[in-house]
Protein backbone atom coordinates (compact mmCIF):
# COMPACT_ATOMS: atom_id res chain seq x y z
CA UNK A 1 0.00 0.00 0.00
CA UNK A 2 1.50 3.21 -0.74
CA UNK A 3 0.42 6.46 0.68
CA UNK A 4 1.96 9.21 3.53
CA UNK A 5 0.39 9.46 6.76
CA UNK A 6 1.65 12.58 7.59
CA UNK A 7 -1.50 14.38 8.09
CA UNK A 8 -3.81 11.71 9.50
CA UNK A 9 -4.57 12.72 12.92
CA UNK A 10 -5.71 9.25 15.35
CA UNK A 11 -7.66 11.46 17.77
CA UNK A 12 -10.15 12.89 15.58
CA UNK A 13 -12.92 10.79 14.56
CA UNK A 14 -12.82 9.77 10.32
CA UNK A 15 -16.41 8.40 8.67
CA UNK A 16 -16.03 6.30 6.02
CA UNK A 17 -18.83 7.35 2.88
CA UNK A 18 -18.98 4.29 0.38
CA UNK A 19 -20.73 5.87 -3.10
CA UNK A 20 -20.58 6.46 -6.26
CA UNK A 21 -18.00 8.26 -9.06
CA UNK A 22 -20.35 8.83 -11.56
CA UNK A 23 -21.98 12.23 -12.44
CA UNK A 24 -25.90 11.73 -10.75
CA UNK A 25 -29.03 13.92 -11.18
CA UNK A 26 -28.72 16.74 -8.57
CA UNK A 27 -31.51 14.21 -6.49
CA UNK A 28 -29.10 12.42 -5.51
CA UNK A 29 -26.02 14.68 -5.64
CA UNK A 30 -27.70 16.87 -3.48
CA UNK A 31 -28.28 15.50 -0.29
CA UNK A 32 -24.85 13.85 0.17
CA UNK A 33 -23.44 17.16 -0.17
CA UNK A 34 -25.34 17.88 2.85
CA UNK A 35 -23.84 14.96 4.58
CA UNK A 36 -21.00 15.88 3.77
CA UNK A 37 -21.10 19.79 5.09
CA UNK A 38 -22.39 18.13 8.33
CA UNK A 39 -19.53 15.87 8.39
CA UNK A 40 -16.81 18.74 8.35
CA UNK A 41 -18.73 20.88 10.48
CA UNK A 42 -19.38 18.23 13.31
CA UNK A 43 -15.83 17.64 13.28
CA UNK A 44 -15.43 14.82 11.70
CA UNK A 45 -12.62 13.85 8.60
CA UNK A 46 -13.89 11.90 5.60
CA UNK A 47 -12.47 8.59 4.47
CA UNK A 48 -13.49 8.03 0.56
CA UNK A 49 -13.02 6.01 -2.26
CA UNK A 50 -10.31 8.62 -3.41
CA UNK A 51 -11.58 9.42 -6.53
CA UNK A 52 -12.07 12.89 -8.07
CA UNK A 53 -14.82 12.19 -10.20
CA UNK A 54 -18.48 12.36 -10.07
CA UNK A 55 -20.42 11.86 -6.70
CA UNK A 56 -17.18 10.90 -4.95
CA UNK A 57 -15.79 14.84 -5.88
CA UNK A 58 -18.72 16.59 -4.87
CA UNK A 59 -18.61 14.41 -1.56
CA UNK A 60 -14.57 15.48 -0.68
CA UNK A 61 -15.03 19.11 -2.34
CA UNK A 62 -18.11 20.01 0.28
CA UNK A 63 -15.66 18.34 3.19
CA UNK A 64 -12.45 20.17 2.41
CA UNK A 65 -14.60 23.76 1.49
CA UNK A 66 -16.35 22.96 4.93
CA UNK A 67 -12.53 23.05 6.61
CA UNK A 68 -12.56 19.09 7.20
CA UNK A 69 -9.82 16.53 6.29
CA UNK A 70 -10.09 13.93 3.34
CA UNK A 71 -8.06 10.35 3.12
CA UNK A 72 -8.59 9.22 -0.08
CA UNK A 73 -8.48 5.24 -0.41
CA UNK A 74 -7.89 4.52 -4.24
CA UNK A 75 -6.26 1.79 -6.42
CA UNK A 76 -3.93 0.60 -8.51
CA UNK A 77 -6.80 0.27 -11.35
CA UNK A 78 -8.09 3.94 -10.48
CA UNK A 79 -4.84 5.60 -9.56
CA UNK A 80 -5.36 8.02 -12.78
CA UNK A 81 -9.14 9.38 -11.14
CA UNK A 82 -7.42 9.99 -7.78
CA UNK A 83 -8.24 13.61 -6.18
CA UNK A 84 -4.88 15.42 -6.14
CA UNK A 85 -4.94 17.70 -2.97
CA UNK A 86 -6.43 15.61 -0.17
CA UNK A 87 -4.79 15.47 3.32
CA UNK A 88 -3.46 11.54 2.45
CA UNK A 89 -4.10 9.65 -0.84
CA UNK A 90 -3.68 5.81 -0.40
CA UNK A 91 -3.37 3.43 -3.13
CA UNK A 92 -3.95 -0.09 -2.33
CA UNK A 93 -3.29 -2.60 -4.70
CA UNK A 94 -6.62 -3.90 -5.11
CA UNK A 95 -10.58 -3.78 -4.24
CA UNK A 96 -10.36 -5.79 -1.73
CA UNK A 97 -7.10 -3.90 0.52
CA UNK A 98 -9.37 -0.81 -0.40
CA UNK A 99 -12.04 -2.45 1.90
CA UNK A 100 -9.83 -2.81 4.37
CA UNK A 101 -8.11 -0.12 4.73
CA UNK A 102 -10.98 2.12 4.37
CA UNK A 103 -12.23 0.07 7.56
CA UNK A 104 -9.38 0.19 9.23
CA UNK A 105 -9.09 3.60 9.00
CA UNK A 106 -12.28 5.03 10.28
CA UNK A 107 -14.78 5.03 13.02
CA UNK A 108 -18.21 4.75 11.45
CA UNK A 109 -19.39 4.03 7.71
CA UNK A 110 -22.22 5.71 5.54
CA UNK A 111 -23.41 4.53 2.81
CA UNK A 112 -24.65 6.82 0.09
CA UNK A 113 -26.37 6.18 -3.16
CA UNK A 114 -24.08 4.37 -5.28
CA UNK A 115 -24.27 0.97 -8.14
CA UNK A 116 -22.67 -2.30 -7.59
CA UNK A 117 -19.34 -1.60 -6.07
CA UNK A 118 -20.95 0.79 -3.48
CA UNK A 119 -23.42 -2.25 -2.67
CA UNK A 120 -20.26 -4.61 -2.73
CA UNK A 121 -18.49 -2.55 -0.26
CA UNK A 122 -21.53 -2.47 2.05
CA UNK A 123 -22.09 -5.91 1.59
CA UNK A 124 -18.52 -6.83 3.43
CA UNK A 125 -18.71 -4.10 5.94
CA UNK A 126 -21.97 -5.89 6.63
CA UNK A 127 -20.58 -9.34 7.11
CA UNK A 128 -17.79 -8.49 9.14
CA UNK A 129 -19.60 -6.36 11.68
CA UNK A 130 -21.94 -9.82 11.37
CA UNK A 131 -18.97 -12.17 12.75
CA UNK A 132 -18.03 -9.37 15.32
CA UNK A 133 -14.28 -8.33 13.23
CA UNK A 134 -16.00 -4.95 14.08
CA UNK A 135 -18.77 -2.76 15.82
CA UNK A 136 -18.39 0.98 13.69
CA UNK A 137 -21.96 2.13 12.91
CA UNK A 138 -23.15 1.81 9.61
CA UNK A 139 -25.99 4.27 8.35
CA UNK A 140 -27.57 4.24 4.87
CA UNK A 141 -28.57 7.51 3.32
CA UNK A 142 -32.04 6.06 1.93
CA UNK A 143 -32.01 9.55 -0.51
CA UNK A 144 -35.19 8.98 -2.73
CA UNK A 145 -35.69 5.50 -1.11
CA UNK A 146 -32.80 4.51 -3.14
CA UNK A 147 -32.25 1.31 -0.93
CA UNK A 148 -36.10 0.59 -0.41
CA UNK A 149 -34.82 -2.59 -2.31
CA UNK A 150 -31.84 -3.62 -0.34
CA UNK A 151 -34.27 -2.78 2.93
CA UNK A 152 -36.69 -4.82 2.14
CA UNK A 153 -33.69 -7.69 1.31
CA UNK A 154 -32.61 -7.93 4.15
CA UNK A 155 -35.71 -8.22 6.46
CA UNK A 156 -36.16 -10.65 4.22
CA UNK A 157 -33.21 -12.54 4.97
CA UNK A 158 -33.82 -12.16 8.90
CA UNK A 159 -37.13 -13.25 8.89
CA UNK A 160 -36.27 -16.12 7.32
CA UNK A 161 -33.33 -16.35 9.41
CA UNK A 162 -30.59 -16.05 7.43
CA UNK A 163 -29.41 -12.93 9.51
CA UNK A 164 -29.59 -14.09 13.49
CA UNK A 165 -28.86 -11.04 14.65
CA UNK A 166 -31.64 -7.70 15.09
CA UNK A 167 -31.18 -6.03 12.00
CA UNK A 168 -31.21 -2.37 14.12
CA UNK A 169 -27.81 -4.13 15.51
CA UNK A 170 -26.15 -4.08 12.25
CA UNK A 171 -27.71 -1.07 10.30
CA UNK A 172 -29.78 1.99 10.24
CA UNK A 173 -31.26 3.54 7.51
CA UNK A 174 -31.93 7.18 7.90
CA UNK A 175 -33.67 9.56 5.51
CA UNK A 176 -31.89 12.68 6.09
CA UNK A 177 -28.48 13.98 5.73
CA UNK A 178 -28.84 15.32 9.43
CA UNK A 179 -30.11 12.43 10.80
CA UNK A 180 -27.03 10.19 9.71
CA UNK A 181 -25.00 12.82 11.84
CA UNK A 182 -27.38 12.28 15.00
CA UNK A 183 -26.90 8.76 15.11
CA UNK A 184 -23.04 8.86 14.11
CA UNK A 185 -22.87 11.48 17.17
CA UNK A 186 -25.06 9.06 19.80
CA UNK A 187 -23.17 5.75 18.34
CA UNK A 188 -19.78 6.98 19.01
CA UNK A 189 -20.94 8.75 22.04
CA UNK A 190 -21.48 5.37 22.87
CA UNK A 191 -18.54 3.50 21.90
CA UNK A 192 -16.08 5.94 23.43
Amino acid sequence: MAGSSQNYNETMKYIAVFCSANDLEEKYTAPSKKFAQLLAENGYGLVWGGSDKGLMKIVASAVQEAGGKIVGVSMELLRKDARVGADEMIIAKDLGERKTTMLARSDAIVLLVGGIGTLDEITEILELEKHGVHNKPIVILNTENFYEGLKVQLQKMKDNSFITKPLDQLIYFVDTPEEAIVYIKEKLQQIS
